[in-house]
């Protein structure tokens, strides 16, 4: 039975979309509307199938941001992209399953990429993620060749001062994920504060649909301190954590009797952490369907 060659590029396809739009389920109506529109048009017409559809996709996503605009506006609290099972947790049919640029799917610069207009959004990703060649980008975005360059010069400075100045490796991550567990079980406040910078941050996107959840991002280790005490002494019973790989890096999935309630993740700057980043909208949790890791959860002690 011959593969529809649409199938060659639909990872392709929702890794574009997800890095656009920060969420895997539009990302997957965005790739399913592309096939719509490629199964419409006639084969003859496409000259390169696989400009064609990336055409498609850029057009759509761009309309989308545009139409999500109000909406983020409006969202009630921190708006934080939706995070992903990556790695060995992931669905075996998964589009992210297997990846090997970590950093253009991490959480920290999904968050980053949202301070980038649309425009400026696609032609980084499509130049610096996914290495199209300038002309290629003036095809699919419509705009002149000088015109890409430019908001990719512009785009890649923006990226580059909002960068952490050293990102922990994979597994440095892993090590410091373990030891802000250890600490938060243990009820080890002083453990807690010598792992966090004097500046950290620490985000909740609860959307107005989870309460206790902050409205705004809590900032030095203080204020971050008692949020955390705050989130551990008010945890119902029956909440376990376990640790999973969320876009590309360790992080914590947190469960109250066996369901999903939000997702941790940390942004580790060197030895400590610079960002702590709560999910716990359950439209951005839905999609995960992540039975309990036997042997890989722990119990939260008030």
């Amino acid at each position: 039975m011959q593969t529809d060659p649409f199938e060659e590029y639909r990872s392709l396809l929702f890794a574009m979309s997800y890095r656009m739009l920060g969420s895997a389920m539009e990302a997957e109506d965005i790739v399913q509307e592309a096939y719509l529109r490629y199964r419409a048009t006639p084969p003859e017409s496409i000259r390169t199938l696989k400009s064609f559809l990336t055409t498609i996709v850029h057009h759509l996503c761009i309309n989308h941001l545009k139409s999500a605009r109000e909406q983020r506006e409006n969202y009630i609290g921190p708006w934080l992209p939706e995070p992903v099972i990556t790695g060995d947790g992931a669905s075996l049919l998964s589009p992210l399953r297997q990846i090997t640029d970590r950093e253009s799917i991490s959480m920290a610069f999904l968050v980053l990429l949202e301070s980038l207009s649309p425009l400026e959004r696609a032609v980084f990703l499509l130049r610096e993620v996914f290495d199209y060649e300038y002309a290629e980008i003036a095809q699919i975005t419509g705009r002149e060749e000088a015109a890409c360059r430019q908001l990719f010069s512009r785009a890649k400075k923006h990226i580059s001062e909002h960068r952490p100045r050293f990102p922990a490796s994979p597994e440095a991550h892993a090590k410091m994920v373990g030891h802000f567990l250890e600490a938060c079980i243990a009820g080890d406040i002083d453990g807690l504060m010598g792992l966090l910078a004097e500046d950290v941050t620490v985000w909740s996107d609860g959307g107005g649909k989870v309460s206790g959840a902050l409205r705004h991002p809590v900032q030095g280790s203080d204020k971050a301190i008692r949020a955390l005490t705050a989130f551990l002494t008010q945890a119902p019973e029956g909440t376990t954590v376990e640790v999973v790989e969320v876009n590309g890096l360790d992080a914590l999935l947190v469960r109250v009797n066996g369901q999903i309630f939000a997702i941790l993740t940390l942004e580790v700057e060197g030895d400590v952490i610079r960002a702590i980043r709560n999910i716990a909208n359950p439209d951005k949790l839905a999609h995960l369907n992540l039975p309990p890791t036997s042997g890989q959860e722990w119990r939260i002690r008030s």
